[in-house]
């Protein structure tokens, strides 16, 4: 385990006590009613420019002036040497989250990544790999198939060598959960209470924290100079996640627009094809519209046959190295009839303008970060088209969150 083969914590004065680790937002007490009002959702997608800077300010600091702070040294000093590869095992949006991580632990820090859900590594584990770093990831720090899925895991290692010992590190929102009694290294989300089932402010709160274990795994790969640039993005994403929320009624336009849909896809390319499936899965649970997310590529590869004028296509595509491939897509599916929505970049959206029927802006931002972004467009469409219907927003049919 690290560089001690033993189990190891962060101290408590570098990751506060749970007593320090307050909610940023407590439950609100007004009731949801038909116009949306006071929904739990909404107001939780409203909060998220707050609890990314809380996150922010929590791990970094008011001044963001150093790259690693205390905490993310300390899980650093307790990493396998040689760190060879990450399990990251974590359910329904959570999972989403790992996959956007998935990309930044292999895209920036160069680190082979697995994900698995916690149902599936139960019935087929990764196989046992040296110098790992597993992590486990829940909104609640209670969802039983993720806890089980890392309990076999451990019980799989236990007894073996000192390099087959992985560092056990877990991701939750609530610091006194099951989760946080199981793992070595507890990385808290900070985002405050989550009263709606769909997951919106902690989705995002879960992408910062991933996104700063990501830069701490890369800092011996990339050049130092490159950090005050990202540490620079991120600031900015408060204010930037709150310029997309100013596109709100564009966003309950286009739910009007489609409030009776059956039928939709969302496509993206790169690091937002993780998006794409978030996405589908905010409409599922909320409209109960039957949504699929793909990564667009292999959408051509059969799924294409899917589309007619009444099948709306919504395409991720933010200004990048993925943007070129994605238009090609979106041209192919316009060509069979379908709707075309964007979601774009500033920087972009002169040149998509005639492609796409409607077009979603936001500012402009690095491809790399973009997830932040384009995810709060899907948030808010979900949320609208539900209460367009007269669904339960915050306690759709069938699905149960644990509240601590």
């Amino acid at each position: 385990m690290g560089h001690t083969g033993e189990a190891s914590f962060i101290p408590a004065a570098i990751v506060k006590p749970t007593s320090d680790l307050k909610p940023t937002h407590s439950a609100p007490s007004i009731p949801a009613d038909s116009r949306g009002q006071g929904h739990y959702m909404l107001q939780e997608i409203q909060q998220q420019p707050e609890v990314i800077h809380t996150c922010l300010t929590t791990y970094l600091g008011e001044s963001a002036a150093c790259f690693l702070p205390p905490v993310l040294m300390a899980l650093r000093d307790r990493l396998p040497v040689p760190l060879q590869e990450i399990h990251i095992i974590a359910s329904g949006t959570s999972r989403h989250a790992g996959l956007v991580a998935q990309f930044w632990f292999e895209q920036l820090a160069g680190i082979p990544t697995r994900i698995r859900s916690g149902s599936a590594f139960l019935e087929a584990p990764f196989p046992l790999t040296p110098h790992t770093l597993t992590i486990g990831v829940t909104q609640s720090g209670e969802t039983a198939d993720t806890l089980q899925a890392l309990a076999l895991d451990q019980q799989r290692r236990a007894g073996r060598s000192p390099e087959l010992q992985a560092c056990l590190v877990g991701i939750t929102n609530h610091a006194n959960s099951s989760l946080a009694q199981q793992v070595d290294v507890l990385l808290p989300t900070l985002a405050g209470l989550e009263v709606g089932v769909a997951a919106t402010k902690t989705f995002t709160s879960q992408l910062v924290v991933f996104y700063l274990v990501a830069l701490m795994l890369a800092e011996q790969r990339l050049e130092r100079d490159r950090f005050t640039p990202a540490l620079t993005a991120l600031q900015q994403l408060p204010t930037q996640v709150q310029q997309v929320l100013q596109q709100a009624p564009a966003i309950q336009s286009l739910a009007t627009q489609w409030r009776d849909a059956s039928h939709c896809i969302l496509l993206g390319r790169g690091i937002n094809r993780a998006i794409a499936l978030e996405g589908a899965l905010k409409l599922k649970e909320t409209t109960y519209l039957h949504a699929e997310g793909y990564a667009a590529g292999e959408f051509m590869h059969g799924p294409i046959a899917l589309l007619d004028e009444r099948v709306p296509v919504i395409a991720i595509a933010p200004a990048g190295k993925t943007q070129a491939a994605l238009l090609t897509n979106v041209q192919k599916a316009k060509s069979h009839g379908a709707p075309v929505i964007g979601i774009v970049t500033r920087d972009n959206a002169n040149a998509t303008e005639r492609l796409f029927d409607t077009q979603i802006v936001l500012p402009a931002i690095d491809e790399i970060l973009s997830p932040l972004l384009t995810v709060i467009p899907l948030q808010l469409l979900a949320y609208y088209i539900a209460v367009l219907r007269g669904l339960n927003v915050d306690r759709p049919r069938n699905i149960t969150k644990t509240l601590v």
